[in-house]
């Protein structure tokens, strides 16, 4: 089960892998492009994303301290890794 916000871990592939949905503890993102058909299968990959979606509503809602933003925070700074074919 999608737990918003619990790690920085966990995806959620939605009709295959045609949306994602990334979690992390400060925000989640949500790439690709999900194209809902008229039929079961577009029935099934519409449920799950408001299955996540949903989710994503109710634990923002839940959180009785949440900011008007979430501080903005630069990528870590990348470390210099040696090149192993030279």
């Amino acid at each position: 089960m999608f737990k918003p916000y619990s790690n920085d871990d966990d995806v959620l592939n939605i009709h295959g892998d045609a949306l994602t949905v990334s979690n992390g503890t400060t925000r989640i993102v949500l790439n690709g492009t999900l194209e809902l058909t008229q039929d079961q299968r577009g029935l099934k990959a519409a449920i799950a994303l408001k299955e996540a979606v949903d989710a994503i509503v109710a634990s923002l809602q839940a959180q009785s301290n949440l900011p008007a933003r979430v501080k903005e925070e630069p990528d870590a700074k990348p470390g210099v890794v040696q090149n192993p074919f030279q």
